[in-house]
């Protein structure tokens, strides 16, 4: 199952994610932050966490830095680097 939607993260890296303009808001972007959200945490607390991430992700939000926490956490991380 880890593996799978491993493959399905990077497949829409690879193949979707390029047809659209870059609008991230956040680094690393949520694909990233989820695929390494479910390498650390296991799938469960990594999907969650991923999605979790795309929820906060909105006009109204700053952005900036937002690494996947050592310890499983809904939240954003308070370690917060602005990036440009």
């Amino acid at each position: 199952m880890k593996s799978l939607l491993l493959l399905l993260i990077r497949g829409y890296q690879k193949f979707i994610s390029p047809l659209f303009p870059p609008s991230c808001r956040y680094y690393p972007t949520c694909s990233n932050y989820t695929f390494t959200a479910i390498q650390m945490h296991g799938v469960l607390k990594g999907t969650l966490m991923g999605v979790s991430r795309i929820l906060r992700c909105q006009p109204f939000i700053h952005g900036g830095y937002d690494p996947v926490p050592k310890k499983f956490s809904l939240k954003r991380s308070t370690k917060r680097k602005h990036v440009e």
